[in-house]
């Protein structure tokens, strides 16, 4: 069993939101925890679902807290998206995204704003207007297929819950009937397994940690990491219990691990 020293494990996967920082302050102890994972050579990725920010807006925000990181340290749901975008071959999307999440999938060369788009795509749009969402709405209506960029329900924040991408699924529901016909990000195991196979390591020399049960543990028990939940974010040991979820090791925070 596990304990929370991580002893053996050379790689951790990092949750952003809950785990690392709440809204804009840093969880206690946090910056401690990583200058840890740089004095015992733990490799640190940071990972989020959050699908509002570009990668250069992450890096700038991480930078802004203390936490030195480049481009590469940064794992989000939207690669996970453009690498399932591109397996399909789609080119001509219309988007329900943020401009940084635009950006970044105009740049792997698909359209955002397509007028005979082949898929709807819903990112976490901190920037959703009408105008979106009924445009999306009336190409779904016509049979266009909705990819979504990942399934959570809620964006923590110090003053409760946001909505996030699963509010606005329940939305185009009920609007048009139609579920989508995928979804990326966490709990998909394949946004992790790429760099774990690339850094040369098996799943059990890495840990993923977070602070959501369906997501953050759901990924970590199908990717066989070490699952580690943080107690700083959504979840409670109530919702653990209820959950029936098996999880390595369970801690109040980050600030635990690594001692």
């Amino acid at each position: 069993m596990m304990d929370s020293s991580l002893g053996g494990v050379e790689a951790v996967f990092l949750d952003l939101d809950g785990t690392i920082y709440l809204g804009g302050d840093l969880i206690p102890g946090a910056l401690d925890f990583l200058s840890r994972c740089d004095e015992q050579g733990v490799k640190r990725f940071f990972l989020s679902n959050n699908s509002s920010r570009s990668v250069a807006q992450y890096v700038a925000k991480l930078e802004g807290m203390g936490i030195p990181c480049t481009a590469d340290d940064i794992l989000l749901s939207t690669h996970d998206l453009l690498a399932w975008l591109s397996n399909e071959g789609v080119t001509r999307t219309w988007a329900i995204a943020t401009t940084g999440m635009c950006q970044m999938m105009e740049e792997a060369g698909i359209s955002t704003k397509d007028s005979d788009p082949q898929y709807v795509v819903l990112g976490y749009d901190t920037e959703i207007d009408y105008d979106k969402i009924s445009i999306g709405s009336i190409h779904m209506h016509r049979g266009v297929p909705l990819v979504a960029s990942h399934p959570d329900m809620v964006c923590p924040s110090p003053d409760g819950g946001l909505p996030d991408v699963g509010a606005y699924l329940a939305m185009l529901k009920a609007t048009t009937g139609h579920d989508p016909v995928h979804i990326t990000g966490k709990p998909n195991p394949g946004m992790i397994m790429h760099k774990i196979e690339e850094l040369g390591l098996s799943p059990n020399q890495c840990a993923m940690v977070g602070d959501r049960l369906y997501t953050d543990m759901e990924m970590a028990i199908q990717a066989g990491c070490v699952s580690v939940l943080v107690l700083s974010g959504e979840a409670t040991l109530a919702d653990l219990s209820a959950s029936g979820k098996e999880v390595g090791v369970v801690v109040e925070s980050v600030d635990e691990l690594l001692r």
